[in-house]
């Protein structure tokens, strides 16, 4: 189990470490050869954009063997990469693009694959550990692999990253094959519900998965509708230069790193539902932090919204991989993707145009808004703990009343029968009065 924990970690970094330095060099190039800022953000829309069809896609891994599906997929990424090769001018631009929604496509595919694997490769009480080292291992490579790519940009040009990314999922296709799945869920489903309605009806069906789900797509939108806010608290409110974005931007990647370190400890403690609301709760404190007009506490908060929004996102990935049916596993991780950072397409220009009224109610409106999914939250396990308790106290009350023949109590008094004259009681067998009628 350790071996495929390991190897699991290393296909983290290695795909975490092409896919970050080419998403930044597609925008550079792009910027480069056209001028057009707007052209160079569309780069990074086409890589996200694939992810609102998860429920679709994902069903092809629901219909295919799973760990071949995700080999072939990176090795056709690794033969879709040397494209760009071809890039000369502005006039094979569309180049870039394709690739990047390739990109998407396949980070779709991967991303669920890898998720529904795990459960065939690690025992359950392993798969929230796991989780968090891989979670710490794409946060760091978030750190390096933007540097390393942006550097050897500058040095050698694009095509030389293009090289370097193209070689990352041949090797990440190599740790795949040589994973050991010990438990291989079978090919086909044995229930037949096709399409994205299995996928919806399984993950938000359950409290154990829709729970998590919603508290991490919560905290996920809303650290894209604070965005805009944070660019000017730093710039307007701070007076500090735009570099200092890269500190902040270091300070949340650090804190994303330590809170995946622990965050498997933590479900393995509580549960994947209180890990999703107590990382909801550090990341509005986050929010609430950078609002104060001091840059170690904005940076401090910064690390702070990066140990809460792993721990979202491990909590429900680990909620969904347990509480999931071995069958719809991969449709219901697509599924899960989109409802987690499908939101982000609306919040992002949302908190853009919400800045207008100035860069601290944007991240108070994220305080509330991730606060009130915690209360609504504890409020709907209480009340239903509280039903279940007294559903259990009841059922025992009557149970006794049963054995020993007597009226319940105020709250779970049973009928009586009708009025009788004395006898015996039919489970003592002592001489009894009679039941006043009425």
């Amino acid at each position: 189990m350790r071996r495929n924990a390991g190897l699991f970690v290393a296909i983290s970094l290695l795909s975490g470490f092409g896919s970050s330095a080419m998403s930044l060099v597609a925008g550079i190039w792009i910027l480069d050869l056209t001028g057009s800022t707007g052209l160079a953000a569309l780069a990074g829309l086409c890589v996200y954009a694939p992810v609102l069809a998860g429920p679709w896609l994902g069903g092809v891994l629901d219909r295919a063997p799973r760990r071949p599906l995700v080999i072939a997929v990176n090795l056709m990424l690794a033969a879709v990469l040397p494209a760009l090769l071809a890039v000369r001018g502005p006039g094979q631009t569309w180049l870039i693009f394709a690739v990047s929604c390739a990109y998407g496509v396949s980070y779709v595919l991967i991303d669920a694959g890898e998720t529904a694997l795990l459960p065939s490769a690690l025992p359950s009480s392993e798969l929230g550990q796991v989780n968090g080292w891989r979670s710490s291992a794409q946060e760091g490579m978030k750190l390096v692999a933007p540097l390393a790519g942006a550097g050897l940009y500058a040095w050698r040009g694009g095509h030389a990253v293009v090289v370097l990314s193209a070689a990352m999922p041949v090797l990440v296709a190599i740790l795949y094959a040589a994973v050991r799945l010990h438990r291989t869920p079978p090919e086909q489903p044995t229930q037949r519900r096709h399409g994205p309605r299995a996928g919806i009806s399984v993950l938000f069906g359950q409290q154990a998965t829709r729970v998590p789900i919603v508290l991490a797509a919560v905290s996920i939108a809303m650290s894209g509708f604070s965005t805009a806010a944070v660019y000017t608290i730093v710039v307007s409110e701070l007076h500090l230069p735009t570099t200092f974005l890269g500190v902040l931007a270091s300070a949340q990647g650090a804190g994303s790193i330590v809170g995946g370190l622990v965050v498997g400890r933590l479900i393995s403690r509580w549960n994947p539902v209180g890990v999703g609301m107590a990382g909801t709760v550090l990341f509005a404190l986050g929010c609430l932090a950078r609002c104060l007009p001091w840059w170690p506490v904005t940076v401090g908060g910064a690390a702070l919204a990066g140990v809460g929004l792993p721990w979202t996102l491990v909590a429900a990935v680990t909620a969904v991989q347990t509480h999931t049916p071995a069958t719809l596993l991969g449709r219901v991780s697509a599924t899960a993707n989109t409802a987690m950072f499908g939101p982000l397409v609306v919040a992002i220009p949302l908190g853009s145009a919400a800045v207008h009224l100035g860069a601290r109610p944007p991240l108070i409106a994220a305080v509330v808004i991730c606060l009130a999914a915690v209360a609504a939250t504890s409020d709907r396990l209480s009340s239903r703990r509280n039903t279940r308790l007294i559903a259990g106290r009841g059922h025992v009350t009557r149970c006794r009343n049963r054995r020993l023949a007597t009226p319940c109590g105020p709250a779970e008094r049973v009928d009586p029968g009708p009025a009788r004259g004395p006898g015996r009681d039919q489970v003592s067998g002592r001489r009894t009065r009679g039941s006043p009628s009425g």
